[in-house]
């Protein structure tokens, strides 16, 4: 491109942005991938993306008030980049009815199945949820529960409730340790949720039209938020 710098520094200013437009943040992940040698594609795909904050620039992320009982949902898109094969971690946290956290965010190594990527999920967000729990407390919010996280994926699921070492887990085994310690601690609680209610889905990959509206309003991005 001609100009680069225009093109880094729109994305720059859109990370901003997210802050309170999660739906937007796997458009801006995607897009700061490129900072470096962005094509004409990229710039079509920023310009799509503006197109749509500016169709949607009454909505935003409500702070209502509901209970204050913490659950998480943990997804990850498989080997999703094209060029280095490695999986991405995506989750969200809720507080009551209230979205407080969410991460997208590439994973270090390239995992062989797509167990083995959503488990480096639950671990990566099993960490946000131990930091939550004693943020909460020091709030004098008490944390006597485990936190329901959710998962959509039954394999991983298993071996964070029953994990057996051997030759395809061992290069896993810090992750899988983490993880069964505090679901014996009661720290946490894994559930299996269908993709369908899986709402840390709306992270991982490009949507349509009707998928991404319904996802959206499960993160509570509505028009006119009340706050």
């Amino acid at each position: 491109m001609s100009d680069p710098g225009l093109y880094r520094s729109i994305t720059g200013a859109l990370q901003y942005l997210t802050l309170t437009r999660p739906d937007i943040a796997f458009s801006v992940n995607l897009l700061s991938q490129n900072m470096h040698e962005p094509s004409p594609k990229h710039f079509y795909m920023l310009k799509r993306l503006l197109r749509y904050i500016k169709g949607s620039l009454h909505f935003g992320l409500p702070i209502t008030k509901s209970n204050l009982i913490l659950k998480s949902f943990s997804d990850a898109d498989w080997a999703g980049d094209p060029v280095t094969r490695k999986s991405t971690t995506c989750f969200c946290s809720f507080l009551g009815d209230s979205l407080i956290s969410w991460t997208i965010k590439k994973q270090r190594t390239i995992s062989k199945s797509s167990t083995e990527s959503e488990y480096r999920a639950l671990a990566a967000l099993t960490s946000d949820i131990i930091w939550l729990r004693r943020l909460l407390t020091d709030f004098g919010i008490s944390q006597n529960y485990s936190t329901n996280l959710y998962c959509d994926n039954m394999s991983a699921i298993a071996l964070a409730n029953n994990p057996v070492f051997h030759s395809r887990t061992k290069h896993i085994e810090i992750d899988l340790k983490f993880l069964r310690d505090h679901i014996q601690q009661n720290n946490i609680s894994l559930h299996p949720i269908s993709t369908t209610d899986q709402v840390a889905y709306i992270f991982t990959k490009s949507l349509s039209t009707p998928r991404f509206h319904q996802l959206r309003l499960k993160l509570t991005i509505v028009q006119d938020p009340s706050i």
